[in-house]
């Protein structure tokens, strides 16, 4: 096993201590480190990387770059590549909270109109007990006590907690997106629940921009559209030539602040009590009172519910 030096060790640490970092905030700690900017010594930058993932796949972590669906740019982290019970015990988070969040990424995964989002009141109505199974994998009659005194009080605040460790996002149009964290973390959990792929980048589409054709079930990311009609200046869909027309998302997600409140750390220890203070501020609140003019439903049921439905659409 080759040891690595300090520059190594200071570049996994930024990584675990802040989280996951843009490309720009990567590369210029990396050019602190080693006086070599990674657009002009671009070798340099991947040996590094190269090197730092052989050393990191013994305890199964990757140091892992994807790009952002909500906003287009580029953040590296690290992350684990093993997802089992004893992972899981270095967690902060209950299993109710575990099961609420899961519920949420689902119900995301799954819009065939690839928004890539719920609606905050949606996921405040999700019921935990659609998470329960039983040994046969189908839904189970025997919901733990845990899931039924998960009240609303605590799905705020969990929302608010996952937001602020970058596991969701609130994206400009007040909704919730997948933050950054599960993004890095999740592409192959993406794979296996069947989520389509861009058509362009071959990664996770769950938010993306559906062919204009009905019939066909193509989705490319909007920063991948962008990419090709600046190089042709138009674009026919690679599965049935129907002409696409490019326009700019308007969501992006947004980072919540809190000016009161101590950062979280990336390698947190224990699970948030009741105690814990919520980071619901005044524009939470208003998202909350003004939900229904966002298109809201207050009639959601969970999860497994798919909110708005693209009657030709096929899955892959």
């Amino acid at each position: 096993m080759a040891v690595l030096s300090w520059k190594h060790h200071t570049l996994i640490q930024s990584l675990l201590e802040r989280g996951p970092l843009t490309e720009k905030e990567f590369h210029f700690i990396f050019t602190g480190i080693t006086g070599q900017n990674p657009g002009t010594h671009q070798g340099k930058f991947n040996d590094y990387l190269l090197k730092i993932n052989r050393e990191l796949s013994y305890v199964q972590l990757d140091l892992r770059a994807c790009r952002d669906p909500y906003d287009g740019r580029v953040y590296f982290g690290v992350v684990n590549n093993v997802s089992d019970d004893q992972s899981k015990l270095g967690t902060k988070y209950s299993v109710p909270q575990i099961a609420f969040f899961k519920a949420i990424i689902e119900a995301i995964a799954q819009d065939v109109t690839a928004e890539g989002t719920i609606c905050n009141l949606d996921a405040l109505n999700i019921k935990l007990e659609n998470q329960v199974l039983n040994s046969s994998g189908s839904q189970s009659q025997d919901v733990p006590a845990a899931f039924k005194n998960f009240t609303m009080s605590h799905k705020e605040k969990t929302l608010d907690q996952l937001v602020k460790d970058k596991w969701l996002c609130y994206t400009e149009d007040d909704n919730i997106g997948l933050g950054i964290r599960s993004i890095l973390d999740l592409r192959s959990w993406f794979h296996n629940a069947g989520v389509p792929s861009c058509q362009v980048c071959n990664e996770a589409g769950f938010k993306a921009k559906l062919c204009p054709n009905d019939g066909c079930a193509v989705r490319i990311h909007h920063y991948c559209l962008k990419k090709r009609f600046s190089q042709k200046g138009m674009l026919v869909c690679p599965s049935c030539d129907t002409q696409w027309q490019y326009q700019p998302p308007k969501a992006e997600p947004i980072e919540v602040e809190d000016e009161e409140t101590e950062p979280v750390q990336s390698q947190p220890s224990s699970n948030p009590g009741p105690s814990q203070p919520s980071l619901r501020s005044k524009r939470k609140r208003q998202r909350l009172d003004n939900v229904e003019t966002a298109g809201c439903s207050s009639q959601a049921s969970g999860a497994n519910r798919k909110r708005v439905t693209r009657s030709s659409a096929h899955p892959r």
